[in-house]
Protein backbone atom coordinates (compact mmCIF):
# COMPACT_ATOMS: atom_id res chain seq x y z
CA UNK A 1 0.00 0.00 0.00
CA UNK A 2 2.83 2.38 0.87
CA UNK A 3 4.57 1.64 -2.44
CA UNK A 4 1.31 2.26 -4.35
CA UNK A 5 0.73 5.62 -2.59
CA UNK A 6 4.28 6.72 -3.30
CA UNK A 7 3.86 5.76 -6.97
CA UNK A 8 0.60 7.73 -7.20
CA UNK A 9 2.26 10.83 -5.75
CA UNK A 10 5.12 10.45 -8.18
CA UNK A 11 2.66 10.06 -11.05
CA UNK A 12 0.96 13.31 -10.01
CA UNK A 13 4.30 15.09 -9.86
CA UNK A 14 5.23 13.82 -13.34
CA UNK A 15 1.86 14.84 -14.80
CA UNK A 16 2.23 18.37 -13.40
CA UNK A 17 5.72 18.82 -14.88
CA UNK A 18 4.48 19.36 -18.45
CA UNK A 19 1.14 19.80 -20.30
CA UNK A 20 0.70 16.25 -21.64
CA UNK A 21 2.11 12.71 -21.40
CA UNK A 22 1.39 9.59 -23.43
CA UNK A 23 0.73 6.31 -21.68
CA UNK A 24 4.01 4.89 -22.96
CA UNK A 25 5.99 7.91 -21.74
CA UNK A 26 4.49 7.65 -18.26
CA UNK A 27 5.19 3.91 -18.13
CA UNK A 28 8.82 4.46 -19.08
CA UNK A 29 9.25 7.36 -16.67
CA UNK A 30 7.75 5.45 -13.73
CA UNK A 31 9.31 2.11 -14.73
CA UNK A 32 5.94 0.30 -14.73
CA UNK A 33 3.69 -1.25 -17.37
CA UNK A 34 1.19 0.75 -19.40
CA UNK A 35 -1.59 -1.28 -17.74
CA UNK A 36 -0.34 -0.09 -14.32
CA UNK A 37 -0.41 3.52 -15.54
CA UNK A 38 -4.05 3.15 -16.66
CA UNK A 39 -4.96 1.58 -13.32
CA UNK A 40 -3.20 4.37 -11.36
CA UNK A 41 -4.90 7.05 -13.46
CA UNK A 42 -8.26 5.47 -12.57
CA UNK A 43 -7.34 5.52 -8.85
CA UNK A 44 -6.43 9.19 -9.00
CA UNK A 45 -9.69 10.04 -10.74
CA UNK A 46 -11.63 8.17 -8.04
CA UNK A 47 -9.73 10.25 -5.46
CA UNK A 48 -10.97 13.44 -7.12
CA UNK A 49 -8.02 14.51 -9.25
CA UNK A 50 -9.03 15.93 -12.61
CA UNK A 51 -7.04 14.03 -15.23
CA UNK A 52 -8.17 14.48 -18.83
CA UNK A 53 -7.57 11.97 -21.63
CA UNK A 54 -6.64 13.00 -25.16
CA UNK A 55 -7.50 10.59 -27.99
CA UNK A 56 -5.59 9.85 -31.17
CA UNK A 57 -2.14 8.43 -31.88
CA UNK A 58 -0.47 11.36 -30.11
CA UNK A 59 -2.97 11.59 -27.28
CA UNK A 60 -2.31 10.97 -23.62
CA UNK A 61 -3.08 12.35 -20.17
CA UNK A 62 -2.99 15.82 -18.65
CA UNK A 63 -4.09 17.47 -15.41
CA UNK A 64 -7.26 19.42 -16.10
CA UNK A 65 -7.36 23.15 -15.24
CA UNK A 66 -9.45 24.25 -12.30
CA UNK A 67 -9.71 20.75 -10.84
CA UNK A 68 -8.16 19.19 -7.79
CA UNK A 69 -4.41 19.23 -8.26
CA UNK A 70 -1.53 17.35 -6.76
CA UNK A 71 -0.04 18.37 -3.44
CA UNK A 72 3.09 20.42 -4.00
CA UNK A 73 6.42 18.63 -4.01
CA UNK A 74 9.14 21.04 -2.91
CA UNK A 75 12.87 20.59 -2.74
CA UNK A 76 14.81 21.90 0.28
CA UNK A 77 15.46 25.38 -1.13
CA UNK A 78 11.85 25.79 -2.30
CA UNK A 79 10.51 24.73 1.11
CA UNK A 80 12.79 27.20 2.88
CA UNK A 81 11.71 29.98 0.51
CA UNK A 82 8.00 29.31 1.12
CA UNK A 83 8.56 29.10 4.87
CA UNK A 84 10.47 32.40 4.88
CA UNK A 85 7.71 34.12 2.89
CA UNK A 86 5.05 32.92 5.31
CA UNK A 87 7.15 34.14 8.23
CA UNK A 88 6.95 37.67 6.78
CA UNK A 89 3.16 37.71 7.26
CA UNK A 90 1.80 39.57 10.33
CA UNK A 91 2.12 37.46 13.45
CA UNK A 92 -1.64 37.38 14.07
CA UNK A 93 -2.54 36.14 10.58
CA UNK A 94 -4.31 32.80 11.24
CA UNK A 95 -4.03 31.65 7.61
CA UNK A 96 -0.26 32.17 7.57
CA UNK A 97 0.15 30.48 10.97
CA UNK A 98 -1.93 27.49 9.87
CA UNK A 99 0.08 27.15 6.66
CA UNK A 100 3.34 27.34 8.61
CA UNK A 101 2.29 24.56 10.95
CA UNK A 102 1.15 22.32 8.06
CA UNK A 103 4.31 22.96 6.07
CA UNK A 104 6.56 22.25 9.06
CA UNK A 105 4.73 18.97 9.67
CA UNK A 106 5.46 17.86 6.09
CA UNK A 107 9.11 18.89 5.95
CA UNK A 108 11.95 16.37 6.32
CA UNK A 109 14.10 16.53 9.46
CA UNK A 110 17.10 18.10 7.67
CA UNK A 111 14.99 21.09 6.54
CA UNK A 112 13.42 21.53 9.99
CA UNK A 113 16.94 21.60 11.43
CA UNK A 114 17.85 24.43 9.04
CA UNK A 115 14.71 26.38 10.01
CA UNK A 116 15.48 25.95 13.72
CA UNK A 117 19.01 27.23 13.06
CA UNK A 118 17.56 30.38 11.47
CA UNK A 119 15.25 30.93 14.46
CA UNK A 120 18.09 30.51 16.96
CA UNK A 121 20.49 32.74 15.05
CA UNK A 122 18.24 35.68 14.10
CA UNK A 123 16.81 38.70 15.95
CA UNK A 124 13.78 40.66 14.71
CA UNK A 125 14.03 44.43 15.18
CA UNK A 126 11.05 45.34 12.98
CA UNK A 127 8.94 47.79 14.98
CA UNK A 128 6.55 48.94 12.27
CA UNK A 129 2.95 48.65 13.42
CA UNK A 130 0.66 47.66 10.57
CA UNK A 131 -3.04 46.95 10.46
CA UNK A 132 -3.59 43.52 8.96
CA UNK A 133 -5.71 43.05 5.84
CA UNK A 134 -8.01 40.03 6.07
CA UNK A 135 -7.01 37.55 3.38
CA UNK A 136 -10.65 36.76 2.33
CA UNK A 137 -11.33 40.47 1.87
CA UNK A 138 -8.18 40.87 -0.22
CA UNK A 139 -9.27 37.97 -2.44
CA UNK A 140 -12.78 39.46 -2.74
CA UNK A 141 -11.41 42.79 -3.92
CA UNK A 142 -8.89 41.15 -6.26
CA UNK A 143 -11.64 39.03 -7.83
CA UNK A 144 -13.79 42.12 -8.38
CA UNK A 145 -10.85 43.84 -10.08
CA UNK A 146 -10.41 40.84 -12.35
CA UNK A 147 -14.11 40.62 -13.23
CA UNK A 148 -14.67 44.37 -13.53
CA UNK A 149 -17.48 44.17 -10.96
CA UNK A 150 -18.65 47.20 -8.98
CA UNK A 151 -18.13 47.05 -5.22
CA UNK A 152 -19.82 48.61 -2.22
CA UNK A 153 -17.10 49.44 0.30
CA UNK A 154 -17.50 50.15 3.97
CA UNK A 155 -14.46 52.36 4.46
CA UNK A 156 -12.92 53.85 7.61
CA UNK A 157 -11.00 57.09 7.01
CA UNK A 158 -8.04 58.46 9.00
CA UNK A 159 -10.41 60.07 11.54
CA UNK A 160 -12.18 56.77 12.20
CA UNK A 161 -15.37 57.73 10.34
CA UNK A 162 -17.03 54.92 8.40
CA UNK A 163 -18.68 55.63 5.04
CA UNK A 164 -20.16 53.51 2.27
CA UNK A 165 -18.67 53.96 -1.19
CA UNK A 166 -19.71 52.66 -4.58
CA UNK A 167 -16.49 52.02 -6.49
CA UNK A 168 -15.40 50.44 -9.75
CA UNK A 169 -12.19 48.56 -8.82
CA UNK A 170 -9.17 48.72 -11.11
CA UNK A 171 -6.03 47.34 -9.42
CA UNK A 172 -4.57 46.34 -6.06
CA UNK A 173 -1.15 47.88 -5.43
CA UNK A 174 1.28 46.66 -2.78
CA UNK A 175 3.71 49.13 -1.26
CA UNK A 176 6.49 48.15 1.18
CA UNK A 177 4.13 48.75 4.12
CA UNK A 178 0.56 48.08 2.97
CA UNK A 179 -1.95 47.31 0.19
CA UNK A 180 -3.91 49.96 -1.72
CA UNK A 181 -6.97 49.70 -3.97
CA UNK A 182 -7.12 52.00 -6.97
CA UNK A 183 -10.77 52.44 -7.97
CA UNK A 184 -13.19 54.88 -9.58
CA UNK A 185 -15.42 56.51 -6.95
CA UNK A 186 -18.88 56.53 -8.55
CA UNK A 187 -20.39 59.28 -6.37
CA UNK A 188 -17.38 61.63 -6.56
CA UNK A 189 -16.75 60.75 -10.21
CA UNK A 190 -12.98 60.53 -9.80
CA UNK A 191 -10.17 58.01 -9.42
CA UNK A 192 -9.19 57.41 -5.81
CA UNK A 193 -6.79 55.29 -3.75
CA UNK A 194 -8.09 53.36 -0.74
CA UNK A 195 -5.94 51.76 1.95
CA UNK A 196 -6.90 48.10 2.01
CA UNK A 197 -6.44 47.86 5.78
CA UNK A 198 -9.14 50.53 6.19
CA UNK A 199 -11.70 48.61 4.14
CA UNK A 200 -14.08 47.19 6.75
CA UNK A 201 -16.17 45.24 4.23
CA UNK A 202 -16.47 44.82 0.46
CA UNK A 203 -19.70 43.61 -1.14
CA UNK A 204 -20.08 42.73 -4.80
CA UNK A 205 -23.06 44.27 -6.59
CA UNK A 206 -23.32 42.06 -9.66
CA UNK A 207 -22.91 45.14 -11.87
CA UNK A 208 -20.19 44.65 -14.51
CA UNK A 209 -18.60 47.92 -15.59
CA UNK A 210 -16.17 48.95 -18.30
CA UNK A 211 -13.44 51.31 -17.12
CA UNK A 212 -12.74 54.27 -19.39
CA UNK A 213 -9.07 55.26 -19.64
CA UNK A 214 -7.95 53.82 -16.27
CA UNK A 215 -4.79 55.32 -14.75
CA UNK A 216 -1.45 53.64 -14.12
CA UNK A 217 -2.29 52.23 -10.68
CA UNK A 218 1.29 51.88 -9.44
CA UNK A 219 2.18 55.42 -10.55
CA UNK A 220 -0.96 56.82 -8.91
CA UNK A 221 -0.17 55.17 -5.56
CA UNK A 222 3.48 56.26 -5.76
CA UNK A 223 2.51 59.92 -6.34
CA UNK A 224 -0.03 59.71 -3.52
CA UNK A 225 2.58 58.37 -1.11
CA UNK A 226 5.06 61.12 -2.02
CA UNK A 227 2.43 63.86 -1.73
CA UNK A 228 1.60 62.70 1.80
CA UNK A 229 5.06 63.76 3.01
CA UNK A 230 5.35 67.28 4.47
CA UNK A 231 8.69 67.86 2.68
CA UNK A 232 9.81 66.95 -0.80
CA UNK A 233 12.59 67.66 -3.24
CA UNK A 234 13.09 67.27 -6.98
CA UNK A 235 16.42 65.88 -8.11
CA UNK A 236 17.70 65.54 -11.67
CA UNK A 237 19.81 62.39 -11.93
CA UNK A 238 21.96 61.42 -14.89
CA UNK A 239 20.54 57.91 -15.31
CA UNK A 240 17.79 56.53 -17.59
CA UNK A 241 14.25 56.15 -16.28
CA UNK A 242 14.50 52.36 -15.87
CA UNK A 243 17.66 52.67 -13.75
CA UNK A 244 16.15 55.49 -11.65
CA UNK A 245 13.11 53.37 -10.85
CA UNK A 246 15.47 50.63 -9.68
CA UNK A 247 17.39 52.83 -7.23
CA UNK A 248 14.53 54.99 -5.89
CA UNK A 249 12.17 53.20 -3.43
CA UNK A 250 8.58 53.53 -4.66
CA UNK A 251 7.31 54.56 -1.21
CA UNK A 252 9.76 57.49 -1.13
CA UNK A 253 9.73 58.86 -4.63
CA UNK A 254 8.41 58.93 -8.17
CA UNK A 255 10.37 59.11 -11.42
CA UNK A 256 9.73 60.95 -14.67
CA UNK A 257 11.85 60.75 -17.80
CA UNK A 258 13.71 63.97 -18.68
CA UNK A 259 15.33 62.74 -21.86
CA UNK A 260 16.85 59.38 -22.79
CA UNK A 261 19.60 59.47 -20.14
CA UNK A 262 18.20 61.80 -17.46
CA UNK A 263 15.36 61.40 -14.94
CA UNK A 264 13.52 63.79 -12.64
CA UNK A 265 13.04 62.17 -9.23
CA UNK A 266 10.56 63.53 -6.68
CA UNK A 267 11.37 62.29 -3.16
CA UNK A 268 9.41 62.90 0.04
CA UNK A 269 10.43 62.96 3.69
CA UNK A 270 8.94 63.40 7.15
CA UNK A 271 11.61 65.96 8.14
CA UNK A 272 14.23 67.95 6.19
CA UNK A 273 16.96 65.78 7.78
CA UNK A 274 15.31 62.49 6.80
CA UNK A 275 14.84 63.80 3.26
CA UNK A 276 18.50 64.83 3.09
CA UNK A 277 19.49 61.36 4.28
CA UNK A 278 17.37 59.77 1.52
CA UNK A 279 19.02 61.97 -1.10
CA UNK A 280 22.49 60.98 0.13
CA UNK A 281 21.59 57.30 -0.23
CA UNK A 282 20.99 57.66 -3.98
CA UNK A 283 24.01 56.03 -5.68
CA UNK A 284 24.31 58.70 -8.37
CA UNK A 285 25.23 62.41 -8.69
CA UNK A 286 22.25 64.77 -8.77
CA UNK A 287 21.15 68.39 -9.14
CA UNK A 288 18.66 69.43 -6.46
CA UNK A 289 15.60 71.69 -6.42
CA UNK A 290 14.11 71.92 -2.93
CA UNK A 291 12.84 74.26 -0.21
CA UNK A 292 15.25 76.31 1.89
CA UNK A 293 14.79 73.97 4.87
CA UNK A 294 15.73 70.91 2.82
CA UNK A 295 18.68 72.65 1.16
CA UNK A 296 19.96 73.71 4.56
CA UNK A 297 19.66 70.13 5.84
CA UNK A 298 21.67 68.91 2.83
CA UNK A 299 24.40 71.56 3.41
CA UNK A 300 24.55 70.63 7.10
CA UNK A 301 24.95 66.95 6.26
CA UNK A 302 27.70 67.75 3.73
CA UNK A 303 29.54 69.80 6.36
CA UNK A 304 29.26 66.94 8.85
CA UNK A 305 30.73 64.50 6.34
CA UNK A 306 33.64 66.84 5.55
CA UNK A 307 34.36 67.38 9.25
CA UNK A 308 34.21 63.62 9.92
CA UNK A 309 36.65 62.92 7.09
CA UNK A 310 39.11 65.55 8.40
CA UNK A 311 38.90 64.18 11.96
CA UNK A 312 39.42 60.63 10.74
CA UNK A 313 42.49 61.68 8.75
CA UNK A 314 44.04 63.34 11.83
CA UNK A 315 43.26 60.36 14.07
CA UNK A 316 44.76 58.00 11.51
CA UNK A 317 47.99 60.06 11.29
CA UNK A 318 48.39 60.09 15.09
CA UNK A 319 47.74 56.36 15.23
CA UNK A 320 50.52 55.74 12.71
CA UNK A 321 52.96 57.93 14.66
CA UNK A 322 52.15 56.17 17.93
CA UNK A 323 52.69 52.78 16.34
CA UNK A 324 56.03 53.61 14.83
CA UNK A 325 54.54 54.37 11.44
CA UNK A 326 52.98 50.95 11.07
CA UNK A 327 49.31 50.32 10.26
CA UNK A 328 47.00 49.80 13.21
CA UNK A 329 47.00 46.08 13.91
CA UNK A 330 43.22 45.68 14.11
CA UNK A 331 42.51 47.89 11.10
CA UNK A 332 40.27 50.24 13.10
CA UNK A 333 40.31 53.97 13.81
CA UNK A 334 40.29 55.04 17.48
Amino acid sequence: MIATSARLLRLLAVLSSRPSWTNAELAERLDVTERTVRRDIARLREAGYGIDSEGGPYGGYRLGPGKRMAPPTLDDEEALAVFAALREAPGDDPAAMSALLKLRHLLPARVIEQLDAVDRSSVDIMQVERRRVAVPLLFEVATACHRGERLTLTYCDARGTETRRQVDPHRLVRSPNRWYLVAFDVAKHEWRTFRADRIVAAQTTGVIVELNDPPDAADMVTKMLVSDYPYYAIARVAVPLARARHIVPTHLGSCQADGPDTTLVTIGGVTPDSLAAALFRLPTPLRLVASDAVCEAVRRRVAQFIEAVQCADGDYSRARQGDGGNEARDGTIA
